[in-house]
């Protein structure tokens, strides 16, 4: 068992209220839990760190990133700039790009499988297709003031089981960071989801298990009869479920997730769009070309060199 400290002083502030962290500093930059092949580290979030967290020691990690106002980030094609304290999730297979920082320092976890896997332990925090992995794209939850003191005391425990360097430390911090994806979820589920759905237990499950037959399957199963025969229903009955839960039809649903993953291969690989066709699944390279124009307004080769001219 491992743990690796480096010194840098540093204050907590947590929109109005100041954490107070041995005499209201600390001396942490990044701490980072190693055993065999789990790994669990937090860093703090600061203009001095973008490079290092926007560089390529962290895309292999699952991503938890705590920013109070001011932040600009990119995850993906979408960007977020924070109006208040704000959790984004990151998944390893996505983009992540800070652009600027707020006045204020935020947190950084990164963690990998073996850490925690969200699919093998779902019936404890039941956060897959939400916080990650999620058919909407929606990374982010907004935190309240409850919710800003509860992030604060959890980063002051998590820190301070740090620096005890107890044998019980992997346990710990492993239970500060289920509470944190429980009480994420609960957050995402009110901001997201319409009520009605939040109280319908079957509907949000459906929402979450297509969500995650789409992820594991969209490079090989691109119609919604496909996904049907998984979930031994209806393809209509999909899509009057989508329907109630207000989501784009089910066919389009898929299909965005297929051009998502074309526009990351195109601009984060040097692979031709001959090969990104073969590679989601279509045989067929004009017709996944037609598919992409459709749903972008561009051929794969426009969109990125313009997404490269602009970047």
């Amino acid at each position: 068992m491992k743990w690796s400290t480096a010194s840098q002083l540093f204050s907590i502030t947590f929109g109005t209220t100041q954490h107070s962290l041995s005499s209201a500093y600390i001396a942490m930059s990044t701490t980072v839990f190693n055993n065999n092949s789990k790994t669990l580290g937090l860093l703090q979030v600061t203009q001095n760190q973008m490079d290092a967290i926007n560089g390529p020691d962290y895309k292999q990690y699952i991503k938890i990133l705590y920013l109070p106002a001011g932040y600009k980030l990119r995850v993906d094609f979408a960007c977020y700039e924070t109006e208040q304290p704000t959790l984004f999730f990151i998944s390893p297979n996505q983009y992540l790009e800070l652009e600027a920082t707020g006045e204020e320092s935020g947190f950084f976890i990164f963690y990998n499988r073996d850490f925690y896997c969200i699919q093998i332990h779902d019936q404890e925090v039941a956060c897959d297709g939400l916080l990650f992995n999620n058919i909407r794209n929606m990374p982010k939850v907004e935190a309240s003031e409850d919710e800003i003191a509860f992030l604060g005391g959890l980063f002051k425990e998590m820190i301070q089981e740090f620096q005890l360097k107890d044998s019980s430390l992997e346990e710990m911090v492993r239970t500060y960071l289920k509470q944190l994806l429980i009480r994420a979820t609960r957050s995402w589920k009110r901001q997201h989801l319409d009520n009605e759905v939040t109280d319908q237990q079957s509907d949000l499950e459906f929402f979450r298990k297509f969500t995650r037959l789409v992820e594991e399957h969209y490079k090989s199963k691109h119609t919604v009869a496909d996904y049907a025969d998984f979930l031994c229903m209806a393809p209509k009955t999909i899509t009057h479920k989508f329907n109630r839960l207000r989501l784009p039809q089910p066919n389009e649903v898929i299909k965005n997730r297929i051009i998502l993953e074309a526009k990351r291969l195109l601009v984060h690989t040097s692979l031709t769009a001959k090969e990104i066709a073969y590679d989601l699944g279509y045989n067929d390279p004009a017709y996944f070309s037609r598919l992409f124009m459709t749903k972008t307004g561009e051929s794969p080769s426009s969109f990125r060199t313009n997404f490269l001219g602009q970047n």
